[in-house]
């Protein structure tokens, strides 16, 4: 049955693309209104925000981990909407390597506050790419910083895209892309917070740690953030096996769970005292009884 739904559901996130540029075009040519109230611009850039983070990066994530080329460029294509083409370099070679260890930017600290991790994760996660891209290509035995550097590349275009919207719309309209822009990349980076909070990977030697197992991502089954962001919320199974499409992942039965949807949780998390009160004693008793897991202190 799964099989006979699957070219529908990768069309779903096919026809993401066009839409997700379509309301782009849409936002930039209304957004300088004469006749719009400070609210409405400011509540007209943040939906297009969650625009970026919702349907923009995230069904980027989960184009981003196909096998064909085609595929992986639609999810730059994406990503470009909220001038984050890095995170297709850091997530896949990065951040699932390195996932719930000390040397990942994207796996949040234990007692880590929100407001303190976006800025770790933001800089860390740009830094990494970076590096990766550059070892990258030493090992094929090219310049570092040449013409095939991704993340030359990746710069260029989101350079061009800027100066675009400010030559073709001015200054005003780019100021309110890059504002939502910077609450789509706010709005994944909340994602990842929730994701791994707390959670690491026993050491196993000197700089090395256990395999990645369910254990190390935290899960949702409830169904709203499931059908909002693509059954990211089955977190456990991606990490688990990352080539998974997301319409066969499952809900693995030895994740831990949230106590409740990813909305409620990322609403959670901007108040760190009850974020803290939440999700702490879920986390001792999980790291109590769960072999190859241990406090991200």
């Amino acid at each position: 049955a799964a099989a006979l739904h699957e070219p529908l559901d990768d069309v779903l996130v096919y026809l993401v693309v066009p839409v997700q540029w379509l309301l782009l075009v849409v936002f930039l040519r209304g957004i300088d209104d004469p006749g719009l109230a400070i609210l409405e611009v400011a509540g007209r850039t943040f939906t297009m925000g969650l625009l970026c983070g919702v349907y923009g990066i995230n069904v980027a994530h989960e184009l981003g981990h196909r096998r064909n080329r085609w595929e992986r460029d639609l999810a730059r294509a994406l990503l470009l909407t909220s001038l984050y083409l890095h995170f297709i370099i850091e997530h896949n070679r990065g951040h699932h390597r390195r996932v719930a260890t000390p040397d990942d930017p994207a796996s949040a600290r234990f007692g880590e506050p929100i407001y303190l991790f976006w800025p770790r994760t933001v800089v860390g996660s740009f830094l990494s790419a970076w590096h990766i891209e550059a070892e990258r290509l030493r090992q094929a035995g090219h310049a570092p910083y040449g013409l095939r550097n991704e993340m030359l590349r990746a710069l260029f275009l989101q350079g061009l895209l800027v100066a675009g919207i400010g030559w073709g719309f001015g200054g005003f309209v780019l100021q309110q892309f890059l504002i939502a822009a910077g609450v789509g990349i706010l709005l994944l980076e909340t994602v990842n917070y929730i994701e791994h909070y707390g959670l690491r990977r026993t050491r196993t030697g000197r700089g090395t740690y256990g395999r990645v197992m369910p254990v190390h991502s935290w899960n949702s089954d409830h169904l709203l953030g499931r059908l909002m962001l693509f059954e990211l919320t089955r977190h456990s199974d991606h990490h688990y096996k990352a080539s998974k499409k997301y319409q066969v992942l499952e809900s693995m039965p030895d994740s831990p769970q949230l106590p409740t949807g990813y909305p409620g949780m990322m609403v959670l998390s901007l108040l760190p005292p009850l974020f803290f009160a939440v999700m702490h004693p879920r986390l001792r008793r999980l790291s109590a009884g769960q072999p190859g897991l241990e406090l991200a202190a």
